[in-house]
C-alpha cells in the first residue's frame, strides 16, 4: 500500500510539472500587455439596499448626473428575494467619454470598488464581509438606522445584530467612513434615504461634480423635488460632520406628567429606587418604569417590594449580580402579555404615529390596519374572575367550546371605530386585571420561579443567577406564549438534575442558549440529552 501510494505521488508530480512546462511555453508565445491606462478611470459605485428604500432611485440619479456630465455609464442589478426582505446591489461603472466605447463590468468583484453606499447597518456590515470595502480606495457611505432582518426576528432570544461591530468593522475596513442616521434626517424631510444618501455621495467628493449638478439631476426626475432637495441638503450636512458619534440614552424617560396625586406616587418610588444600591439603581429604574406603565404606581411598589426581598439576601461582595438580575427579570415577569395588555398596546396613540412614518404615509391620507388576534381558549378563561377562570379550565368540555368560538382567529380594522373602541375598552380593563384568573396564575408561576432561583444561593450564587436568567425565555401571547413556556419548564427541570454540581450554572446557561437557538427546540432537547448521559449514565 505504501508503495501503491508513493508511485501515485510520483505520477501527480510529473504531470503537474509537464502542466508547468507546457504552461511556460504558452506565455512564451503570448506577448505581455500593459495594462490599459484607461480602465484606471473608470469609476465604480455600487449600492446595497433592501427592497422599498429607493435604490433604484438613487442609482437612477446617480446615472443621470454623469451622463449630463460628459461620461459613459452602465448601471445594473441584482434583485433581492422580494420586496422589502431581500438585498439589492445596484452597480453603476463611469468614466469620461471618448472616440472609444468602454466595455464595462456588470457587478462589482471584491476589492475593486471605489464607492460603496448601503442603505442600512447591516448593509454595512455586509459590504465589508463580501470585500466590497478596501482601506486603500473605497468611501464608504452608510446609514446607522436599522430594519430588521427576518432571520432577526425570528431568533427565538434577541437575534438584532450588533450595530457597534458592523461599525468597527467599517472603519478599519474603509479608505474613507461617512456614517449617519440617513433614513431619520429624509424622514424629517418628508422624503426617503435616498434623497439624503445622495447628498452624502455629493458632500464626499468622490465624484468629480458639483453640487448644482447633484441637484440637477434630482430636479429632472420631476417627483417629489422639493422634499428630495431638503433631504438631500442634510445628508450633504451629515457628510461634513463625519462619522455620527453613538447616542447616548438619556434618563428622561423617568420624568413623567399626569394628575398631581400620580406624579407624587411615582415620585415615592423614585425615592425608593435612589436608596438602593448604586449599580441596581439603574436596571431596578427601568424595571420599574415598565411594571408601571403595565398597572400603576401601587404595582410598582410590589415590584420594589419584592427587589428589596432579594437585594437582602445580596451583597456588593458579588457586584450585586444578582439584585440587578432580578430586577429585569422579575419586571418582565410582572408584566406579561395578556389580552388587557395587547390590547391597551394596540390603541396607543405613537404606535399608530410610528407606522405612520414606517409607512410614509401623509397626514391627509388615510391608513387602513388590521390587527389579527389568535386568542387560546386560556386567554379567554385567563380573562374571567380567578376562581370562574380555574373552574372552567377544569371542564375540558367548555375549554374546548371556547377554542371553537375563539380559536379560528379574529382581523380587527383598528381604522375603524367599532374595533378601535372594543379594544380601547378591553385595553382600559388594568383596575379589573388584578382579578383575573390570568394575573393568578402569572403570581404563582413568579413565586416558584424564585424560590426555584433562590434555592441554591447558600451554595451556588452563581446558580441562582443563571436561574432567574432563565426567564428571559418566556415571552409573547397565546401560542408563542405556550411554547416559551415549555421551553422555560424543560430548562427549569434540566437545572434540577445539575444541583450540586461545581458546574451547574454553566450547564444551566448553555441550557438556556440552546433554548434561543431555534423555534423548534432541538438544540435543547439535544442539550438535554448531554445532561442526562452525564447525570444518569446508566439511562444511556
Amino acid at each position: 500500500m505504501a508503495r501503491q501510494a508513493t508511485q501515485q505521488g510520483d505520477r501527480l508530480a510529473a504531470t503537474a510539472a509537464r502542466y508547468e512546462t507546457v504552461g511556460a511555453a504558452m506565455n512564451a508565445l503570448i506577448p505581455a500587455k500593459t495594462p490599459d491606462a484607461r480602465v484606471a478611470q473608470i469609476t465604480k459605485l455600487a449600492v446595497m439596499a433592501v427592497g422599498g428604500q429607493g435604490g433604484g432611485v438613487l442609482t437612477a440619479w446617480i446615472e443621470t448626473l454623469a451622463r449630463a456630465q460628459g461620461y459613459e455609464v452602465q448601471a445594473t442589478s441584482v434583485a433581492g428575494v422580494a420586496q422589502r426582505t431581500g438585498a439589492t446591489i445596484y452597480y453603476i461603472e463611469m468614466t469620461p467619454q471618448t472616440d472609444h466605447q468602454p466595455i464595462f463590468a456588470l457587478a462589482p468583484s471584491a476589492g475593486d470598488v471605489d464607492i460603496l453606499i448601503a442603505a442600512e447597518m447591516m448593509e454595512v456590515g455586509r459590504a465589508v464581509l463580501r470585500g466590497f470595502v478596501t482601506p486603500d480606495r473605497t468611501t464608504l457611505i452608510g446609514s446607522t438606522h436599522r430594519a430588521l432582518a427576518v432571520s432577526e426576528k425570528t431568533v427565538p432570544g434577541d437575534g438584532i445584530a450588533n450595530a457597534d461591530e458592523v461599525r468597527a468593522a467599517a472603519e478599519i475596513a474603509a479608505q474613507r467612513l461617512i456614517l449617519a442616521d440617513m433614513e431619520g434626517l429624509a424622514v424629517a424631510q418628508g422624503s426617503v434615504i435616498s434623497a439624503s444618501l445622495f447628498g452624502a455621495l455629493a458632500a464626499s467628493e468622490a465624484l468629480p461634480f458639483s453640487r448644482d449638478a447633484f441637484e440637477d439631476s434630482i430636479r429632472q426626475s420631476g417627483k417629489g423635488v422639493d422634499a428630495s432637495l431638503r433631504a438631500f441638503a442634510e445628508g450633504f450636512k451629515a457628510a461634513h460632520a463625519g462619522v455620527e458619534p453613538v447616542k447616548e440614552i438619556s434618563d428622561a424617560s423617568a420624568k413623567i406628567v399626569g394628575p398631581q396625586t400620580l406624579v407624587e406616587d411615582w415620585e415615592k418610588l423614585i425615592v425608593r429606587v435612589e436608596a438602593l444600591p448604586s449599580s441596581v439603581q439603574s436596571m431596578a429604574l427601568a424595571g420599574l418604569q415598565k411594571v408601571v406603565d403595565f398597572q400603576d404606581c401601587a404595582y410598582g411598589s410590589t415590584y420594589l417590594e419584592r427587589l428589596d426581598g432579594i437585594i437582602a439576601l445580596d451583597s456588593a461582595e458579588n457586584d450585586w449580580l444578582l439584585s440587578i438580575t432580578a430586577a429585569k427579570y422579575v419586571a418582565n415577569a410582572m408584566a406579561y402579555d395578556d389580552i388587557i395588555r395587547v390590547a391597551d398596546i394596540k390603541t396607543r396613540q405613537p404606535r399608530f404615529d410610528r407606522i405612520r412614518t414606517e409607512m410614509g404615509a401623509k397626514p391627509d391620507q388615510v391608513m387602513q390596519l388590521t390587527e389579527y388576534f389568535h386568542p387560546r381558549a386560556e386567554e379567554i378563561a385567563g380573562l374571567l374572575p380567578a376562581g370562574l377562570g380555574a373552574r372552567i379550565e377544569g371542564q375540558p368540555k367548555t375549554m374546548d367550546r371556547l377554542d371553537r368560538w375563539f380559536g379560528k382567529g379574529r382581523r380587527l380594522r383598528t381604522d375603524s371605530l367599532p374595533a378601535f373602541a372594543m379594544l380601547h375598552v378591553l385595553g382600559g380593563l388594568k383596575s379589573y386585571r388584578l382579578k383575573t384568573r390570568r394575573h393568578a396564575v402569572e403570581v404563582a408561576h413568579l413565586d416558584a420561579w424564585l424560590s426555584r432561583s433562590l434555592d441554591p444561593l447558600a451554595t451556588d450564587y452563581a446558580l441562582s443567577v443563571e436561574l432567574l436568567r432563565c426567564r428571559r425565555l418566556i415571552k409573547g401571547y397565546s401560542d408563542t406564549h405556550a411554547r416559551s413556556q415549555t421551553k422555560f419548564d424543560s430548562v427549569m427541570n434540566g437545572a434540577a438534575l445539575l444541583k450540586g454540581r461545581p458546574d451547574a450554572a454553566e450547564w444551566v446557561a448553555r441550557l438556556r442558549h440552546a433554548a434561543l437557538q431555534d423555534p423548534e427546540g432541538k438544540a435543547l432537547s439535544g442539550a438535554l440529552e448531554t445532561v442526562r448521559s452525564f447525570v444518569d449514565p446508566q439511562t444511556h
